[in-house]
């Protein structure tokens, strides 16, 4: 337990060093000797711990927002999941545009999007689980896909276009999107599949 505690802590020293070069320049000109001089960590201790810069990207945005989200009540909670992700990226709005500049949208939005199919199939589980029915993973995969990547497209205009951004609006249409179309989408389904059976 205590390496793991040092794991994480150098990890974050390394992270907070990443984060503030990134405020100062552009992602893709940062060194590993620029992070490793502004943390007064050497080379060796930076590769024990990351492949490589973006690998240290990675799990830095990955701990800022996305994890924390995890420890949500997805069914109770995707509200607040929500709002969190959109209230970090009007929080770190420099960071994020000079990522995706560096990058390109596509690359950002990769990073967001492993963690985010998290978020969207658990809430598609959660609610199989409610209505009892039997959904077979490939279909459960597709929409867990297709939420995350319009959950994904909106977070990429939010930090591309700030005037897109209106947190409560947004969460507002996404909890009706979801509400209003996935259990629909789930019964026929389940519907097709049983009059495929008695045919």
């Amino acid at each position: 337990m205590k390496h793991n505690a040092t794991t994480f802590y150098t990890r974050k020293i390394l992270a907070e060093s990443l984060k503030k070069l990134i405020r100062r320049k552009s992602f893709s000109n940062i060194t590993v000797r620029e992070i490793t001089e502004d943390c007064g960590l050497n080379r060796n201790t930076f590769y024990y711990h990351f492949e490589d810069i973006n690998d240290l990207l990675k799990w830095t945005l990955e701990q800022e927002a996305i994890d924390v989200v995890k420890h949500f009540d997805l069914m109770s909670d995707y509200e607040e999941a929500v709002r969190f992700v959109m209230n970090y990226i009007e929080e770190n709005e420099k960071l994020l545009n000079n990522i995706c500049n560096s990058l390109g949208q596509g690359e950002l939005k990769r990073f967001f999007f492993n963690d985010l199919y998290g978020i969207t199939s658990s809430v598609i589980d959660k609610t199989i689980q409610q209505m009892e029915l039997s959904i077979p993973s490939d279909y459960r995969d597709f929409l867990s896909r297709f939420y995350t990547e319009a959950f994904a497209g909106l977070l990429m205009d939010g930090i591309t276009n700030p005037t897109l951004r209106n947190n409560d609006k947004n969460i507002l249409y996404i909890s009706l999107v979801i509400r209003s179309s996935l259990p629909p989408l789930l019964s026929d389904y389940a519907a097709q599949q049983k009059a495929e059976k008695e045919e």
